[in-house]
């Protein structure tokens, strides 16, 4: 089992697009079916939960990739999670997602939104999701963000909690087949900060 230290991160780009998708897909239809009906994560893929390009066009997206047993060279070609955080309104959701707003964030009054943390199925409880999950929050504070908001998947909300942030409400999203995904809105603040590192 491979430890959080033998991944490497780093920026998504476009080329990344295709594995990205399937990746979400596996990991949605895997990890998500204890929680969700088989109706919701077929409305909700590619909707609600997927991939928002634009986060990457602004390079807040991000790859982890596996180390060989070395530790010292990339696995070509395998992407094993991915996750961002965005400097604009949009909470969740993929590009053909609900309540899409580009509009920027004020890091002096606003939270950072943390987005689309995903899990190959191969690789999960190796502490990837913590990681990718710092790596977003650290990248936001470089860019002046104290307090970070997310959309959580009912899966999520028990990794978040551990990690300080705070369910807030649940947001019940319609989808395209008639089914309705619960999404939990979960908030996390400077005051959370230092008790759940």
């Amino acid at each position: 089992m491979q430890p959080a230290s033998s991944y490497r991160i780093r920026v998504a780009t476009l080329a990344d697009v295709p594995a990205l998708r399937s990746l979400i897909e596996q990991s949605v239809r895997e990890l998500q079916k204890h929680d969700y009906t088989p109706a919701q994560i077929e409305g909700a893929l590619g909707h609600a939960l997927g991939l928002d390009t634009q986060l990457i066009e602004d390079r807040t997206y991000f790859v982890a990739e596996p180390l060989d047993p070395s530790g010292t060279a990339i696995q070509s070609g395998v992407i094993a999670g991915c996750g961002g955080w965005s400097y604009r309104k949009t909470l969740f959701g993929s590009d053909q997602g609900p309540s899409r707003e580009s509009a920027f964030l004020d890091p002096a009054t606003d939270a950072a939104k943390i987005r689309a943390i995903f899990v190959h199925p191969d690789h999960v409880r190796r502490g990837l999701g913590t990681l990718i999950l710092r790596h977003c929050e650290q990248e936001a504070r470089l860019a002046h963000f104290t307090h970070y908001e997310m959309g959580s998947t009912l899966t999520g909300v028990p990794l978040y909690k551990l990690r300080g942030y705070i369910p807030c409400e649940t947001i019940n999203v319609p989808l395209p087949n008639g089914a309705v995904l619960p999404v939990v809105r979960m908030t996390k603040s400077p005051q959370t900060n230092s008790s759940a590192e």
